[in-house]
């Protein structure tokens, strides 16, 4: 191997780690608990929607959903945060915003609910949801 094509390697290898670095600066994913919720989901919701996963271990639609909202997280890359919030282990917020069934998925912007809905959606109703809520 040539020193040029080790060169072109080395080249290729260092944007690979730079585009992942700036990658991994994009929060997609966070756990929120009743602590920490105004400062991760309000105050972060003036800045970028935040989409509230309410949940519990044992709930089978919980379980179905879950991946769902991972995966579009990613692919949307930043245009929203997912925050997952336990409801048996964090009751106050639950309570706060009247959650009576899981799964409940609910959308903030500015602060405040933009939208919501419970139940396990399939991805295309997801994604329709999400286009209609991050389209401004």
């Amino acid at each position: 191997m040539s020193d040029n094509e080790l060169e072109e390697i080395r080249k290729r290898k260092l944007e690979e780690m730079k585009k992942k670095m700036l990658e991994g600066d994009k929060v997609m994913e966070i756990e929120v608990t009743d602590n920490d919720f105004d400062e991760k989901v309000i105050e972060q919701s003036k800045k970028v929607p935040v989409v509230v996963d309410f949940w519990a271990v044992w709930c089978g639609p919980c379980l179905i959903i879950s991946p769902v909202l991972e995966k579009l997280a990613k692919e949307y890359e930043g245009k929203f945060i997912l925050a997952k919030l336990n409801v048996d282990e964090n009751r106050m917020i639950a309570q706060r915003y009247n959650v009576m069934s899981i799964p409940t998925v609910k959308m903030f912007k500015g602060g405040k609910i933009v939208d919501e809905f419970i139940g396990a959606y399939p991805e295309p109703l997801i994604r329709q949801w999400l286009e209609r809520n991050l389209g401004d």
